[in-house]
């Protein structure tokens, strides 16, 4: 069952539905916070809504960046597990 929630991000009150938990939210809210703050100081811009698209950039190329890791290792895993199929298969 989704919960409420009520956060605040960029000085803007914001309600969001979840059934991730609290903790998971917390942590979600954290690291948006967090790198918000990062690419305020970093920025000369001060408009909120270039710190907030600058933070979805930076937060869409990590999540990128770990997608196309998860997509190479799950990759290796498969061949490797063909490579150890066909290997049993040829000691039978």
């Amino acid at each position: 069952m989704k919960k409420r929630y009520e956060i605040r991000i960029l000085g803007q009150e914001l309600t969001v539905l979840s059934d991730s938990g609290d903790e998971h939210v917390a942590k979600v809210v954290k690291y948006v916070t967090d790198t918000v703050e990062e690419i305020g100081r970093s920025s000369s811009r001060t408009n909120n809504l270039s710190v907030a698209i600058l933070t979805a950039l930076n937060i869409a190329d990590e999540y990128m960046k770990v997608k196309s890791f998860e997509e190479n290792i799950c990759s290796q895993l498969e061949t490797r597990s063909e490579k150890l199929i066909h290997l049993i298969d040829g000691v039978r």
